[in-house]
């Protein structure tokens, strides 16, 4: 009978492990060409109810072989310069030498559509279901720079590997075929997996599989790793040993997290702590190792924490290592254990994750503020951002893609998201929305189930759909609304008070959704800002009316503790007892919004040109950090030159459109007053209406703009020099197309103008190419023309080949007026675009220009333009010059230096400093966007 017993559990230990794939890798580094030989055989399962004549492995090391990879391309889209500037030594590669069968005989294999990072073996004859296949792979692996995905060799020798050998892409209802974007995730079936890695004796590996021997000979040592029910093939191979292993009661930890120079005993308490909490919540971890490392942590840090000044500690001991490694473990336990398609359904696991972490804090850091201790020094306390607490940055970060209108749904695959979406704000969202979920049940469902999922699902393949189901049976509520509006969808949540209608002894308030959505929304009675009563008003999708106790409630508010992600909370207050809904409250600076007032910011503000010095006033305005629809600004300036008032002001309201190509409608009114000469003011007062489209998938950078305003202009009369038209008025309708990226960008506008000395258009087409051998052409075509001119021979509304008057006032010059001197160099490439002064310098006829640089050497480039300038009365000329462009930020700090032109050899002239040009943007928001244009 003991036998039979043996007999029976050696069949289901085999037939378990038959239905799941093996690896086994045996792979010898060459440390002085970076090189890693493999041979690695693979036992591959068909669990597909139909035959395969082909299987598929993921190379992902491959990606990283040239520019036109799936990887370059998504570096490209990110503006990550690195990978593209990169020496060809410092790229990876896979070099496959044969793939065979088990009978040792050659299989033929490709990569199918050029795909670099895949590989398709065909198979001699069909794979029936059920069945297994030996593949024997000789191959060998260039390990990459670490410094475009922080894994690989490093500037000490070390080689952190993840995706190394090559894995069968998953089957799942046919082939999951994915392509390494460097999304921190991929998609494979789990399997048993046996390592034998050589490495030269100074090596030290570590791995998160189990180590099971180490066997040193002369020269080199073979260390030997295994694991069941595997994903992840991260490992390192160190010069010296950088990992601690730490005892967290069945598991072991094996981290090389910095950790701020805390104690050992502290890093013990706060790991086994987080381990505990994991446990408890979750269940336990099913392997004996944790392996976190730095990497790790890096590629998904903490957002704010991560930013902070070594030397700033504004968190009390060990707080910010404690959740760099909990969050770090929380993430390594699930890719580990639950197995979901990590590319469209990665929102359970950060829900799931999220939550975790804001319950974490709750737990041993209440009341914990989101900047620590720098809420209670002076100045700082008195801002709405020291009020809040850490967890309230989930929601404050998702809300910013939201009020920005390019928030994703949650089913949205990791590489279609917006790179802020994908890093941050999606999986903030999730984790927000869990805790939503909680608040409106009011019990302990919400944990129970993810308890329960973990437990249930552990080391199986799951879907979103059963983490939902199970959610919904533990659910007292209908939760419907939570998939189908909440994760599916990209809908705004967005209630407000329509009224309040006061009875004998009670309220009766009508609630508006705004959104026509189903989500609940929570109604609050306040007295001297304290809560005397609430409850959860659902099925609200247009208006609905509740009958509420009258007590002694002053105001009533709707998601008053701020427990639902809404769009706009500013709405949501109504007096009872009190004359105004909420109170005004004036803040010096900019500040986080804070929905309990109306908010009024005013903020020192200075500008600086020729005329006006330097100048210097109260900036008055209702912008909170987060982007608002209705904007104002009034900003009056003390200009110390001009010695008199300068300034601007402006009120604009916008319209979001979700999910369409017209995404935005602006409209509003806008005026300035600054000197445009010595003594001299100009006045400028514009109404706008403006349309935006975008394309609807949102990481393509194409966009379109129609822009209708009219431009009223008042000049002083200069008594030197009489203006001929000191007042004017252009109705301008311009349309522009962009679709910038780093490889290849593409602007392109119309513009049309009408005044009553004037009708003009003009067309102006910039395109720019770098190539895969780091060779960059950039050409760019303008061609304007006057439907008629009356404005005689004053050339103030003429085209002009090198430098505009702005007659609109648009452009950001220092000395508009100037005719010579450094700020008459200053130079914005528009209208002709040439850098040389040449005669004639303006055009009241039409003008043509064509305008292409080249890089010489990196940031160095030769430049050159050609044109045909007509006046009336006069031939077309032909005019061209050329220089040295040394171009240090492209369209930001650039300075021209001409070498031959119509006028001859520039170079040579005694003036030759008085001809340089140059380029510099001065102004915060222009120099902000060149940093946030790879996160939007």
């Amino acid at each position: 009978m003991k036998h039979l017993h043996f007999f029976l559990l050696f069949l289901f230990f085999t037939g378990g492990l038959s239905a799941q794939n093996a690896i086994t890798v045996n792979a010898r580094l060459i440390d002085s060409i970076h090189t890693l030989k493999i041979e690695q055989e693979i036992k591959f399962v068909n669990t597909e109810e139909r035959e395969l004549v082909s299987i598929y492995l993921n190379d992902w090391n491959n990606a990283f072989s040239n520019k036109t990879t799936a990887l370059a391309k998504r570096f490209a889209e990110d503006y990550a310069r690195r990978f593209h500037f990169a020496k060809e030594e410092e790229r990876g590669h896979t070099n496959i030498n044969s793939i065979k069968s088990s009978t040792e005989s050659e299989l033929k294999w490709d990569r199918p559509g050029n795909i670099a990072d895949l590989v398709r073996i065909t198979l001699d004859e069909p794979l029936q279901p059920g069945d297994t296949i030996l593949l024997k792979l000789d191959y060998e692996l260039k390990i990459p720079d670490d410094k475009f995905t922080r894994f690989g060799r490093d500037d000490l020798g070390n080689y952190k590997l993840r995706y190394w050998y090559m894995v069968p892409a998953p089957l799942d209802n046919g082939w999951k075929l994915y392509s390494h974007k460097d999304l921190g995730l991929q998609y494979v079936k789990p399997y048993h997996i046996k390592i034998n890695v050589d490495v030269p004796t100074e090596f030290y590996a570590a791995s998160a599989l189990n180590l099971e021997r180490t066997q040193t000979r002369q020269g080199f040592k073979t260390i030997q790793f295994e694991g069941e029910e595997r994903v992840d093939s991260e490992m390192y191979l160190t010069r010296s040993f950088i990992f601690e292993s730490i005892n967290a009661k069945a598991n072991q930890v094996i981290t090389n997290i910095e950790d701020e120079d805390i104690q050992f005993d502290l890093k013990n308490s706060l790991l086994e702590r987080s381990v505990n909490f994991l446990n408890e919540r979750l269940g336990a971890y099913p392997h004996q190792n944790i392996f976190i490392t730095q990497e790790d942590y890096l590629n998904s840090p903490i957002y704010g924490l991560n930013q902070l000044p070594g030397f700033i500690r504004p968190f009390p001991d060990g707080f910010q290592y404690d959740l760099k490694l909990f969050k770090t473990i929380t993430s390594n336990y699930l890719k580990n254990t639950i197995f979901i398609n990590p590319r469209e359904e990665k929102w359970v696991t950060d829900a799931i994750m999220v939550s975790l972490m804001m319950d974490y804090v709750d737990t041993y850091y209440p009341k914990m503020k989101l900047i620590g201790s720098l809420s209670k020094i002076i100045g700082l306390r008195w801002f709405h951002a020291a009020d809040l607490e850490f967890n309230d940055q989930y929601q404050f970060l998702y809300m910013n893609m939201a009020r920005l209108n390019l928030d994703q749904p949650l089913t949205t695959s990791q590489d279609s998201l917006v790179k802020f979406n994908k890093n941050i704000a999606n999986a903030y969202k999730a984790g927000v929305g869990m805790k939503y979920l909680e608040e409106f049940l009011g019990d302990d469902s919400v944990k129970k189930s993810i308890s329960e999922f973990y437990s249930e699902y552990k080391l199986k393949r799951v879907t979103d759909e059963d983490f939902v189901n199970l959610l919904q049976k533990n659910a007292t509520k209908d939760i419907s609304w939570f998939f189908n509006d909440y994760v599916d969808s990209n809908q705004k949540i967005d209630f407000k008070i329509k009224n309040v209608e006061k009875l004998d002894d009670s309220l009766k308030v009508t609630i508006q959704n705004l959104r026509k959505n189903d989500f609940p929304v929570s109604l609050y009675g306040i007295n001297d800002k304290k809560v005397v009563y609430k409850t959860w008003v659902e099925n609200v999708r247009d208006t609905l009316s509740v009958t509420i106790p009258k007590d002694s409630i002053q105001r009533l508010a709707l998601n008053y503790n701020q427990e639902i992600p809404e769009f706009n909370q500013r709405n949501n207050y109504k007096g009872v007892t009190k004359l105004l809904d909420k109170p005004i409250q004036f803040r010096l600076l900019q500040d986080v919004e804070d929905p309990r007032y109306h908010q009024i910011f005013f903020m020192p503000e200075f500008e600086y040109n020729l005329y006006d010095g330097i100048s210097i006033g109260p900036k008055l305005y209702n912008k909170t950090v987060l982007s608002k629809t209705f904007n104002f600004a009034i900003s009056p300036k003390y200009g110390f030159t001009s010695e008199t008032i300068v300034g601007s002001a402006s009120v604009y309201n916008s319209h979001q459109f979700e999910n369409k190509e017209l995404y935005n409608i602006i409209y509003g009114i806008g005026g300035s007053r600054f000197s445009y000469g010595y003594g001299l003011f100009y006045e400028k007062f514009s109404p706008f209406l403006a349309f935006s489209f975008r394309n609807s998938y949102l990481r393509s950078n194409e966009r379109q703009r129609l822009l209708i305003r009219n431009v009223n202009v008042s000049r002083d009369q200069n008594p030197v020099d009489p203006l001929i038209q000191p007042d004017y008025n252009v109705f301008n309708v311009r349309y522009s197309y962009s679709n910038p990226n780093f490889l290849k960008h593409l602007t392109a506008n119309f513009d049309y103008q009408l005044s009553d000395k004037f009708s003009k258009v003009s067309i102006t087409a910039e395109y720019r190419k770098l190539f895969t051998n780091n060779r960059q052409i950039n050409l760019r075509f303008f061609s304007g023309a006057f439907l008629y001119n009356d404005s005689g021979s004053n050339d103030y509304f003429s085209f002009a080949l090198d430098r505009p008057t702005d007659y609109l006032f648009d452009y950001n010059y220092y000395g508009r007026s100037q005719g010579s001197g450094l700020f008459s160099q200053q130079i914005i490439v528009a209208e002709g675009g040439f850098k040389s002064q040449l005669q004639p310098e303006f055009a009241n006829e039409w003008l043509t220009t064509v305008n292409a640089s080249t890089n010489i050497w990196k940031w160095i480039y030769a430049y050159g333009d050609v044109g045909i300038v007509k006046n009336r009365g006069d031939n077309g000329k032909f005019l061209f010059d050329s220089g040295v462009r040394v171009s240090l930020v492209q369209d930001y700090f650039e300075v021209f230096l001409p070498v031959y032109s119509s006028l001859g050899w520039e170079i040579g002239q005694p003036d030759y400093d008085q001809r340089i040009r140059f380029i510099v943007a001065l102004d915060i928001n222009t120099l902000i966007r060149l940093f946030t244009r790879r996160w939007y």
